[in-house]
């Protein structure tokens, strides 16, 4: 893979990182997207886990030490939530690995839908764990799993919005310029 195929990739993703910036919904964000987007691009796969990681631990610190510093909810890259949500992050590429060795509307769709619903099982199950406010048991979990579901829409909205426009923007710059062309893992 190309140094420019590479910065470009790195570029979409940033992109995508600063738009955490912008005023949102809960769980809109474009997360999940990324990861599945460095996932079926970078061709070194450890760039597919440290781009999307360091973005996100970067942003985080800015988010939370400067922009969210008189709400800070315990759930955040300083407390045990951190292990949760990178956690989420690092399954979501490994099901890009699997699912996006060829890039497809239907395997990205497909792949937007997963990762919303791998952040949403285990992003909730560290709530579960970390807050007092859910008892640790079974029902307490349940419970838990409830009071998200309200906010599992935004999370799939974020993830298929924010894919079709890294995978959509990504294959148009690809149609557009083929020099950028990214080089695809053996199916």
């Amino acid at each position: 893979m190309s140094k420019k195929s590479i910065y470009i990739i790195a570029g979409f993703i940033i992109f995508a990182v600063l738009s955490r910036l912008l005023p949102h919904a809960y769980n809109f964000t474009p997360i999940g997207a990324i990861a599945l987007f460095g996932a079926a691009y970078f061709s070194d796969k450890k760039w597919a886990l440290i781009v999307p990681l360091a973005a996100l631990w970067l942003s985080d610190i800015y988010l939370n030490n400067i922009v969210y510093t008189a709400y800070f909810d315990g759930f955040t890259w300083l407390t045990g939530g951190f292990l949760y949500l990178y956690g989420s992050i690092i399954m979501i590429v490994l099901l890009g690995y699997v699912l996006l060795k060829k890039v497809t509307f239907g395997r990205v769709l497909g792949g937007a839908l997963g990762a919303s619903v791998i952040f949403y099982i285990i992003s909730n199950f560290g709530v579960w764990v970390g807050s007092p406010m859910y008892p640790l048991t079974f029902e307490g979990l349940i419970a838990c799993y409830v009071a998200a579901v309200p906010f599992f829409h935004y999370t799939i909205a974020g993830n298929v919005i924010y894919s079709a426009i890294l995978f959509g923007g990504y294959e148009w710059l690809r149609y557009r310029y083929p020099s950028v062309a990214p080089v695809y893992t053996e199916s």
